[in-house]
């Protein structure tokens, strides 16, 4: 199965992951005006009266970015569905979708049903599914998705266990369609080492937790810049599903990083809003690339500086470079 050609023009293979609460429409159109895809899950917009709105800014924004410069068109988006029986707003916001064509929907924590991937395709519309485990990806490819978000040791937010060497591995044994993976990709060298182990995108997350675009706090901010993979916890305690969350957050609330009781994983609960979305702001998910940040730029020259990155990889493998460092330390 081909990558879908909505995807193959863009400036870099990367997917930016959509973030709850951070990801908004300022962050969305930098994403696509830079060249990548920008997602958002349909829950930040709140209430739900906001999301056809979102969806015609960010088609309104793009759309200009194109006339105006059609030698770098904008790239697609996304919006991401949180397909769990307690989101009682997914049935409308797909149709919302749907109603305003979406080109790219993300189906989390439950596969997408029939009826929801008809509506979608009908219109032409792709659906990407997140999974942590080749069972996961089994029951979504069963269900009929086009591609697959292979969310591996050390991803932001939730997150599986597995290591990407492992999971794009066995994965690539059943689906020779879209792949894209997620697990701590903060470098353009990390893109293309995604590619090299047989992805298709590089799915980024916490690099723009930290841009100027995104709607996080300054203190979220800060403790991004200023962690290192060190200060990153695993834990199911917020949301009843594993994901890696920030020390310095973890503290703040007055709970104690080392010893955090477990979830009762039945009582996960993705409603519309309340507890659940004050959690997300006082508890700060981050991935395992946190220490590769220093700075908060906008995301435009993030993007700059991983296409320079990329282009750097390809050079030294190119080269030879990798292999001769190898020979030199053997040789030692």
């Amino acid at each position: 199965m081909a990558v879908p050609a909505s995807l193959q023009q863009l400036r870099l293979p990367i997917i930016g992951a959509p973030m709850f609460i951070a990801s908004g429409p300022e962050l969305v159109i930098a994403q696509c005006k830079a060249g990548i895809v920008g997602a958002f899950p349909a829950l930040n917009a709140r209430p739900a009266e906001e999301l056809p709105r979102w969806i015609e800014r960010i088609q309104s924004e793009l759309a200009a970015h194109t006339a105006a410069h059609p030698e770098r068109p904008a790239a697609p988006f996304a919006v991401n569905q949180i397909v769990h029986t307690s989101n009682e707003r997914v049935a409308r916001d797909v149709e919302v979708c749907v109603e305003h064509k979406v080109p790219l929907i993300i189906t989390s924590l439950r596969a997408p049903e029939p009826a929801m991937l008809d509506a979608i395709h009908a219109y032409g519309g792709i659906v990407m599914h997140d999974v942590i485990s080749l069972r996961h990806a089994r029951k979504a490819l069963d269900a009929g998705v086009d591609g697959l978000i292979l969310v591996a040791a050390g991803a932001g937010g939730h997150a599986g266990m597995l290591s990407p060497f492992a999971l794009v591995g066995e994965v690539r044994k059943i689906f020779d369609g879209p792949i894209a993976l997620s697990g701590s990709i903060a470098s353009g060298g990390a893109v293309l080492a995604a590619q090299a182990m047989g992805a298709d995108f590089a799915y980024i997350g916490t690099r723009w937790l930290a841009t100027q675009e995104a709607n996080t706090s300054e203190g979220y901010r800060d403790a991004i810049v200023g962690s290192t993979a060190a200060d990153v916890i695993y834990t199911n305690l917020f949301t009843g599903v594993h994901g890696n969350y920030l020390r310095k957050s973890i503290e703040a609330a007055g709970l104690d990083p080392e010893d955090l009781p477990q979830s009762d994983a039945s009582k996960m609960n993705f409603g519309s809003g309340g507890s659940k979305a004050k959690a997300w702001r006082d508890i700060w998910g981050a991935g395992q690339g946190v220490g590769l940040m220093h700075d908060v730029p906008h995301v435009a020259e993030v993007v700059d500086r991983l296409e320079r990155e990329y282009r750097d990889a390809l050079g030294r493998v190119g080269a030879g470079t990798v292999a001769t460092r190898t020979s030199e330390r053997v040789a030692a």
